[in-house]
């Protein structure tokens, strides 16, 4: 006897209920969120919280699971046979993992490449010049028009779309999770007016190119791209008026972090390290630094009519507009009229090599690849790291490398939930599904979540922890998401015929898989790679087995219809929402 479509409903909704309790209970726990004090004197190590504890070997999930949940956006069935095939032991496997990952010019992507190819994106290959000359100069419609605005934003919407094709089908997933943890950390909104049709190149030429490479390196590139200078307004930073937007992110969020902020105290009170630089920064500090950076700008001079500044959109050091004067940054003495663009080179150089600046970084690092309250000697370790490679060409590498390999990588499981994009792409990795461009119900569904794309107006970056995640509506949408996927719902976009998404579950199931029991233990296996619990995969087979036995087998037409609950159950539990 066939289960009626109707029970199914109901079932789930009850599930959906109880799930919600559930997953938010998971999350939730028990553990205080440190909170960090402002210095007055000095500033303390980041103070003690409750960490989690390192799991028992025997209840850790197969360290394929921890990297694959971790380095990559989760992964599709066959990522966890193609991660066992590289050795015969696991510290064998993970480097080899790693070797790959760290250098993606070797990883053959042809999957991705193929799609790209086929979603047709015409504006992502422009450079940052055609980008400002196409889409902001002589943008061919009138302002009045819709289609303005349309080719105005057209450069980062084919920005989003990649960004999704790229998450979910590119092997090179290190470089994928590494792209959206410093898009946040540098964060920029994408859809300034100012910003937009120059974002592109922002993503390309500053966030990929330089993520491997170095952090000084990588520093300067953020600070002089347009797309940082519109966001942040140095762009407008002039000697008779400094702008200190910039300035104070630089410190406060891009290098020493709020940890090392020494509010309104005398500059000269703060004590010094060996080498005579300030332990911490103070407002002072900020202020000078925004008179460094005077004459940073854009060549925009769409309606001011300057000689010597034109239309291409790029960077330039407009030295009329650079305070010329001393200033002392750090306790660091800098001297007036020095070479063009050398007072705010000498303030990266001093951030980029400071100690604080190197365990903000390691701890944001740490916090985003292992838990949201990471253990003090392997921050110590990373920041050392971060420190000994700081003028090599590959420092973050090295940096990513002793995270990687570390200990408390390995060790330690529970400590993070999936963000929402985290959870929509390892939720379409999961389930195989099939598309060019995203639907524009799962680009609406990850903005009910909490987490648009490119979408944060303030300057610090979607936030890394969990308590900022388990919350009602980023689960219920999530759900809504994976519910839609499973069902096919979004196999059609009414607006966009490209944006068509198949997810054909039927067909992935191997011949002889017919059984309740057979059926959730494939899916559990599929879907998360490790075990449930006994409980839980009992309620699974439960579910299947209302009206047959856990062991006989399901007429294939009914399998056709019940699979999908099955399978957005277990999508659903908290397993599949760690970290």
């Amino acid at each position: 006897m066939s289960l009626q479509k109707t029970s199914r409903r109901d079932f789930l909704k009850l599930a959906g209920l109880t799930a919600v309790s559930t997953v938010l209970a998971a999350c939730s726990g028990e553990e205080e969120t440190a909170v960090l004090p402002v210095p007055t004197a000095s500033v303390p190590d980041y103070p003690p919280a409750s960490p989690v504890a390192p799991v028992p070997a025997d209840e850790l999930p197969p360290l394929a699971i921890i990297v694959l949940n971790r380095l990559a956006f989760g992964f599709h069935a066959d990522d966890l046979e193609a991660f066992q095939a590289l050795g015969t032991d696991d510290e064998t496997r993970l480097r080899a993992y790693l070797e790959a990952q760290l250098n993606p010019d070797t990883i053959d992507d042809s999957e991705y490449e193929s799609r790209f190819a086929k979603a047709e994106f015409e504006t992502l290959n422009k450079s940052l010049e055609e980008l400002a000359s196409d889409h902001i100069v002589n943008n061919p419609y009138d302002e009045n028009d819709d289609r303005y605005w349309e080719w105005f934003v057209q450069p980062v919407e084919e920005l989003l779309d990649a960004t999704f094709l790229r998450a979910v089908y590119s092997r090179k997933q290190l470089t994928e999770t590494l792209a959206d943890f410093w898009h946040n950390h540098f964060n920029v909104y994408g859809w300034d007016d100012d910003v937009t049709p120059l974002f592109v190149s922002y993503d390309r030429d500053v966030i990929r190119k330089h993520l491997f490479g170095n952090f000084r390196e990588f520093l300067e590139a953020v600070a002089s791209h347009p797309s940082m200078l519109y966001y942040l307004d140095n762009y407008l930073n002039e000697d008779a008026g400094p702008n200190e937007n910039f300035a104070r992110e630089l410190f406060e969020l891009h290098t020493l972090g709020a940890e090392n902020y020494l509010g309104v105290a005398d500059p000269n009170q703060v004590p010094r390290d060996a080498e005579g630089i300030a332990i911490g920064y103070v407002d002072n500090d900020v202020y000078e630094a925004a008179r460094c950076f005077t004459g940073w700008r854009v060549d925009d001079d769409i309606w001011e009519e300057d000689d010597n500044v034109g239309v291409s959109g790029k960077f330039i050091y407009y030295k009329p507009w650079h305070d010329r004067f001393n200033k002392i940054i750090l306790g660091k003495y800098i001297p007036a009229d020095q070479p063009d663009m050398q007072d705010g080179r000498d303030v990266l150089d001093l951030l980029a090599n400071h100690p604080g600046t190197a365990k903000f970084i390691a701890r944001k690092l740490c916090r985003r690849f292992v838990t949201d309250i990471p253990p003090a000697s392997l921050v110590d370790a990373v920041a050392a790291t971060f420190l000994e490679y700081r003028n090599a060409p590959d420092q973050l590498k090295r940096v990513y490398e002793s995270i990687f390999l570390s200990d408390e990588f390995r060790q330690t499981w529970g400590g993070k939930i999936k963000r929402p994009f985290e959870m929509a792409i390892s939720s379409l990795r999961a389930l195989d599904a099939d598309f060019n461009r995203p639907p524009s119900a799962i680009r609406w569904l990850l903005e009910e979540m909490g987490q648009p794309i490119f979408g944060r107006h303030t300057p610090d970056g979607y936030p890394d922890t969990q308590d900022a995640w388990a919350n009602t509506m980023s689960v219920l949408y999530g759900w809504n998401l994976i519910l839609g996927s499973a069902e096919n719902w979004f196999a059609e976009d009414e607006d966009d015929p490209r944006r068509g998404m198949n997810v054909a579950l039927l067909e992935k199931i191997p011949a002889g898989i017919n059984t309740p029991t057979a059926l959730v233990d494939y899916w559990i296996q599929r879907l998360l790679g490790r075990t449930l619990s006994d409980t839980s995969r009992q309620a699974l087979i439960d579910f299947l087995a209302r009206d047959f036995g856990a062991e006989e087998e399901i007429p294939q037409e009914d399998i056709g219809w019940m699979l999908p609950g099955m399978v957005e159950l277990i999508l659903m539990t908290p397993e599949f929402w760690l970290r």
